[in-house]
């Protein structure tokens, strides 16, 4: 079988990116390689190189994705969640980081329910208050966390901030800031039918500063995978 050149290298730099990342992180910290626009080839090789979770944006590429890969790794949902496509997305992900209403929830405990299973789930926090961006404001986050902890079939695990995006990395430390003391909160005050585990910050250009700030998962795309075209 005739490999191209092109694709060798693409998937040498992949792989070696992999193991550079996952050098950098520290003891605890979990790495979600950011899967978005990337092939089932190019997914192959981060997972062969190292990577445990793949996190995708959109379910229909990830069921694309999944067809051609199946249980190659945990999946993780990172992106929006439009609600016409929860049935689809809990058959696919193992977890679900972007939680922001209880209307979602109740989506994902009925479709669950249906497959006998548990969701494991993250609350999305818009730390930045962005109103075109996903995300319950940090105030009113733990209404929405004791909400989501009466459903049976969803299990709150932790939350997850994107925040502001800026050239400079250390222009987001504020917001994941934030979030940490908020997770820390939610920690002390107890979740029904969970246990804030996980604080979901960070990505490629920020993802040291996140970690600094008590992220315990990383989500990160470009660094492994290289620039996606167009920017």
């Amino acid at each position: 079988m005739c490999v191209s050149p092109i694709r060798g290298i693409v998937g040498s730099m992949i792989e070696e990116n992999v193991k550079k990342v996952l050098s950098d992180l520290p003891d605890g910290v979990i790495l979600v390689a950011a899967a978005k626009t990337r092939t089932p080839d190019e997914i192959r090789r981060a997972v062969s190189a190292g990577v445990r979770i793949i996190g995708e944006n959109y379910v229909q590429e990830a069921a694309e994705a999944f067809a051609a890969l199946g249980h190659i790794a945990d999946w993780h949902f990172i992106g929006h969640l439009q609600r016409n496509k929860v049935k689809k997305a809990v058959r696919i992900f193992d977890m679900i980081e972007t939680v922001d209403s209880l209307e979602l929830g109740g989506r994902i405990d009925r479709e669950c329910a249906k497959l006998d299973k548990v969701m494991p789930v993250l609350v999305e926090i818009n730390s930045g208050r962005e109103p075109q961006k996903a995300g319950v404001l940090p105030e009113e986050a733990e209404g929405l966390v004791r909400g989501l902890g009466r459903l049976n079939n969803l299990k709150v695990e932790g939350l997850m901030t994107m925040g502001p995006r800026f050239g400079d990395p250390e222009l987001a430390r504020p917001y994941f800031r934030e979030t940490r003391r908020l997770f820390e909160k939610l920690k002390r005050l107890g979740v029904e039918n969970g246990e804030m585990r996980y604080l979901s910050m960070g990505m490629s250009n920020t993802y040291k500063i996140a970690i600094e700030e008590g992220a315990n998962m990383v989500r990160i795309g470009s660094a492994i995978f290289g620039e996606r075209e167009g920017g």
